[in-house]
């Protein structure tokens, strides 16, 4: 039996009155492992370093010697609060008020985490050992550059000799009501920088200068115009945004800046690779580079550079049937809701769980995700206990 008050509301209190900003711990991978040890796990708290990244401590806890191994994924971090003058209830107080518990990490993800332990200490109190084997994968660093975070937990973990059949991921999937959407994939991630070399000069003698913005807005015509794809029965199409403009810090109006840049986000479905998409951005741009409409008087192809900014993150698309629908089927049993099976939305650490075992997500509905007073319904945290609990259940029946 658990020795501490496993409902989901009082698990999630405490998960939230720990400050775990990433990369802070903040007390939250602590107080988890205080509840699962009389759950009978064994925790081991890595903390990964890499250069120019701040060192974060990670959780990984493990259950049972033998037989199915079911995984459990998540993040303790949290994205900054901002000024508590925005909050109703200070945002690391886990204020209970008609109904809805409050806090920074209720959504976005210690609530799913609360649940998955909760429903664990149920089990346990109802059946005793599960005939099998369970692990929770969590980091501190899923909010930041997701460097030292699962990705080495997972290596870490392989060298431990663990190896898993399946994960499921807490990350709030929902959005408007629990038994909306499960997450069955997601699109890959490319980010990269434009800029553009010009000439310095005064605005009124256009001939003895070289305006970068031109030809800046040229290149991206060439990216924005044609659609890269039509997307397809399993994802959205590809969508490229331009995020970021610079002028090379100029702040006169009367002066032709030296250099433009843009920064742009791809987010791309399975039509592409990584290498693929940033192909045919380089094709595009070349091919944009030679456009002189905007450049009258001039004949040389537009001087541009391109930087790919951090590590793509690939696409992928999960088809273990018994994996999926033994979770939709839970979903529907407690909510009556048949979930949508979906690939929308950002990245998650599930793409680096993907190269691991098939990997689905499903949590909390995440309509306050990120935002000044973010909370959850009590009732929420009760329905995705159940929802846990016997998709934990029926998951480990299947594999009898």
């Amino acid at each position: 039996m658990s020795q501490f008050d496993a409902s989901p509301a009082a698990i999630l209190a405490r998960l939230i009155r720990c400050p775990s900003v990433t990369p802070i711990e903040g007390g939250a991978l602590g107080e988890l492992e205080e509840m699962l040890i009389p759950l009978g796990f064994r925790v081991e708290r890595p903390v990964f370093s890499d250069t120019n990244t701040p060192d974060v401590e990670n959780l990984l806890a493990f259950s049972g010697d033998k037989g199915p191994h079911l995984a459990f994924a998540g993040h303790t971090d949290v994205v900054p609060a901002g000024p508590d003058s925005d909050w109703q209830h200070p945002p690391f107080a886990a204020v209970i008020e008609n109904g809805e518990l409050f806090g920074r990490g209720a959504v976005d993800m210690k609530g799913g985490i609360a649940c998955f332990v909760a429903a664990l200490a149920r089990i346990q109190a109802r059946e005793g050992r599960l005939p099998g084997r369970i692990s929770l994968i969590v980091t501190g660093d899923e909010e930041g550059p997701s460097i030292n975070g699962t990705e080495k937990l997972l290596r870490f973990a392989a060298g431990k000799g663990l190896s898993f059949d399946a994960c499921l991921v807490g990350e709030p999937t929902n959005p408007d009501a629990l038994g909306d959407m499960i997450k069955i994939g997601r699109r890959g991630s490319v980010s990269g920088t434009v800029t553009v070399e010009g000439r310095q000069g005064h605005v009124a003698y256009p001939h003895l200068a070289e305006n970068p913005v031109r030809g800046l807005a040229t290149l991206l015509d060439g990216l924005l115009a044609r659609p890269l794809d039509a997307g397809n029965e399993r994802f959205q199409a590809t969508n490229l945004e331009v995020t970021m403009l610079d002028a090379g810090g100029n702040t006169s109006f009367n002066v032709i800046p030296a250099r433009a840049a843009a920064s742009f986000n791809v987010r791309f479905n399975d039509e592409w690779t990584p290498e693929s998409l940033m192909a045919e951005i380089v094709a595009r741009l070349d091919a944009a580079a030679t456009d002189l409409r905007l450049r009258p008087g001039r004949s040389e192809p537009i001087r541009y550079r391109l930087a790919w900014r951090e590590r793509p993150s690939d696409v992928f698309l999960t088809r273990n049937d018994a994996l999926i629908g033994v979770l939709a089927a839970a979903v529907e049993t407690v909510t009556g809701r048949r979930p949508a099976l979906s690939t929308s939305g950002g990245t998650s650490d599930a793409r680096f769980i993907k190269d691991y075992c098939p990997v689905v997500e499903f949590g909390l509905v995440g309509r306050t995700m990120h935002m000044a007073n973010e909370r959850v319904a009590l009732s929420d945290l009760e329905t995705l206990t159940e929802i846990y609990d016997l998709f934990i259940t029926r998951w480990f029946a299947a594999h009898a």
